[in-house]
């Protein structure tokens, strides 16, 4: 029998030490690399921290799977068993160019079900952790449920390249969502703005393409506490392969979709 606890307990001992690795990697001379275009970085850092992960991991539970951006662990095609969905540093280009706003974002799943999410917001030192069944926290400080909110009164997270010319989608699919909002927010950063859902510091947060380890972190969280995680489409996520991301607050999730985004061809 799968003792979640224990996992729990080292999911959250080996991401405040890998945080504690990045940290010390400041001071030192990044190799930088790009992957699909030259906005698209990674770095000697990244690899190193999913691999420390990796080797943890096949230590402690050499049965579960990882599934990593940095193509070191396993190779997944199904969900079966548990499977850790690892992004070792989301938002790199925040820690290229600014040493902050950026996450360490962990999923943890048994046959699919989200069962532990951790978002480890490594300068500022805040862990934002979910246990299936028993609740998200912020460090220590447990989190409320989400409350609905109005459209007038929120606040999203979006990315300015989804209403202004971009190969995806028309950009004013989105604008009058955008026009109707208290206001818009980007960090750079997915893990981090959907916790930033979590605690109420925005209302909603939407990507048009995201990968699985940039949201089952998240997932997990937003779930926790009563949150919608979709696509665009208010489909369930697919954790093997990347989509389109909604993440809102209860309500909220249901009016935007109506009013807004049902027409979109996402």
């Amino acid at each position: 029998m799968t003792n979640w606890d224990h996992i729990d307990e080292k999911a959250k001992e080996w991401v405040k030490e890998a945080g504690r690795r990045i940290k010390d990697s400041f001071q030192k001379t990044l190799t930088i690399e790009t992957k699909s275009n030259r906005n698209d970085l990674v770095t000697d850092i990244d690899q190193a921290t999913e691999q420390f992960f990796i080797s943890k991991i096949n230590e402690t539970y050499p049965e579960h799977r990882i599934f990593g951006e940095e193509g070191f662990g396993d190779k997944i095609e199904d969900l079966d068993g548990v499977v850790w969905i690892i992004d070792p540093i989301d938002g790199t280009m925040n820690f290229v160019h600014q040493q902050r706003n950026f996450a360490i974002s962990i999923g943890i799943y048994e046959d699919g079900v989200g069962k532990i999410g951790l978002i480890y917001d490594v300068v500022h030192d805040e862990l934002y952790h979910a246990f299936q069944g028993k609740g998200a926290y912020l460090d220590d400080m447990q989190i409320p449920s989400l409350k609905e909110a109005s459209v007038q009164d929120a606040i999203i997270g979006l990315n300015a390249t989804w209403v202004t010319e971009n190969k995806r989608i028309d950009p004013s699919l989105l604008a009058p969502l955008v026009r109707d909002v208290r206001g818009t927010r980007s960090y750079g950063s997915a893990a981090i703005e959907m916790a930033y859902v979590a605690t109420g510091r925005i209302d909603a947060y939407i990507s048009l393409r995201l990968a699985p380890w940039d949201f089952a972190g998240g997932n997990i969280l937003i779930t926790e506490l009563g949150g919608k995680a979709t696509t665009l489409k208010g489909e369930d996520l697919n954790l093997l392969e990347q989509s389109s991301v909604f993440i809102c607050k209860p309500g909220l999730h249901e009016k935007i979709l109506r009013d807004y985004l049902q027409n979109g061809s996402w």
